[in-house]
């Protein structure tokens, strides 16, 4: 019983990170075996704060090992963030707060979404990027919502 109550104590640690909706994809390269490399469009809503929704697209290795999930991903990702009701927070927002996460490689490899507030402007900035164990890429894209008044 210790056991499970340490497990459910450490799943209420995590953070809150949103889960993709592939929206679509399309084919960039041909591959013989295995599926075509692609760029897929997926869809996530910001799990702290209700109204906003992001598109993600991003590169997808194919191939043999792209099929078995053991290709890397390339590092560039492009972002666009909308206000599609009314934004409420459901709780405290921390700068640089992780809203979204997806493995681009076996082990080392991730691409993240982390939300800023800008207060001074009444904006929220998602900033997305590919990070790596020992070497991680510049590579990054950046959207931005203003927080307006939402009629129904």
């Amino acid at each position: 019983m210790r056991i499970v109550r340490g497990l459910l104590a450490a799943l209420m640690a995590l953070p809150m990170v949103a889960s993709a909706e592939e929206i679509g994809e399309v084919s960039t390269v041909f591959k013989f075996v295995g599926p075509n490399d692609k760029i897929v469009v997926e869809a996530f809503d910001d799990p702290k704060v209700s109204g906003v929704t992001c598109y993600l697209s991003r590169a997808k290795t194919g191939g043999v090992k792209g099929g078995l999930g053991l290709a890397e991903d390339r590092a560039e990702a492009s972002i666009a963030c909308r206000q599609v009701g009314a934004i409420s927070f459901s709780g405290d927002l921390k700068d640089g707060e992780e809203v979204f996460r997806e493995r681009t490689s076996l082990v080392f490899k991730t691409m993240q979404v982390v939300r800023f507030f800008d207060r001074k402007r009444n904006t929220l900035v998602y900033l997305v990027y590919s990070d790596r164990v020992i070497d991680g890429s510049p590579q990054n894209a950046v959207t931005a919502i203003p927080i307006l008044p939402w009629s129904r």
